[in-house]
């Protein structure tokens, strides 16, 4: 059976959930540009507002990283490569191999920017639908010559849909093979190969029932989208983010 997962809408009714999707949007884009452009402090001071958000959205903070712990495994390995390719003053050295202290330093900031990164994305997907995600991509994409705002937007939704439907079918995949023993085996390459196949199977599957669903419906790219309206706290959110942005760049 399917377990809930966090990599999907969350019903809410908290501040985050009343702001204009397209709003969210462009605040995603802002704190994504100042996070990459942040050192410690400002990042420290984007990750507690990053942390209020979660707390006024009511998304539980462990939760969010029992969900990304297979992401750590990623953010580990980008570490280890900035530790050992970053010129710099040497900290540890391991025969050939030579840690430098920038190298621990960049590669620490490389991979709360990544992370920060994100959990603001998480947080955007829990606080907006789909349909809300569409309806904001195809106003910002109309205005833009020879892309097709309709077709893309409704291919973006389906991806941002289809995130949480992966995250249960590697639980389940994962389940299934803990059953048949398979995580006991030494050989990663094999647990890799039994783990990775059934898994795109799974997910190709429902993909292949999602398209006959759309087809059976006469789905197309025209279609009545959510009616968007901006608000006075739209704007208010817009000018403390820019704040937030702002301080994280200069700080």
């Amino acid at each position: 059976m399917a377990e809930l997962t966090l990599f999907g809408y969350q019903a809410g009714n908290s501040l985050l959930y009343r702001f204009d999707s397209r709003f969210k949007l462009l605040f995603l884009f802002l704190l994504g540009i100042g996070t990459m452009q942040a050192n410690a402090w400002p990042l420290a001071l984007m990750t507690l507002f990053c942390f209020g958000l979660m707390r006024i959205t009511g998304l539980p903070v462990l939760s969010v990283c029992r969900e990304l712990r297979y992401f750590f495994i990623l953010l580990a390995l980008i570490f280890v490569s900035r530790t050992l390719t970053t010129p710099g003053l040497p900290l540890l050295t391991l025969g050939d191999l030579v840690i430098t202290r920038h190298g621990v330093y960049t590669g620490i900031i490389v991979c709360w920017r990544i992370l920060l990164i994100i959990g603001l994305g998480l947080l955007f997907i829990s606080s907006t639908r789909t349909s809300e995600i569409r309806a904001a991509l195809v106003w910002l994409l109309e205005p833009v010559p020879a892309i097709p705002a309709s077709r893309v937007a409704t291919m973006i939704s389906l991806i941002v849909r289809f995130i949480p439907v992966i995250s249960n079918r590697m639980r389940e995949t994962d389940a299934a093979q803990q059953a048949r023993g398979i995580g006991n085996r030494k050989n990663p390459l094999y647990r890799l190969k039994k783990f990775v196949i059934p898994l795109m199977q799974s997910v190709f599957r429902d993909a292949d029932k999602l398209i006959i669903a759309m087809e059976s419906r006469c789905y197309t790219e025209k279609r009545t989208t959510v009616e968007l309206s901006a608000q006075k706290n739209d704007w208010i959110g817009l000018f403390v983010v820019s704040g937030v942005c702002l301080l994280a760049i200069l700080l």
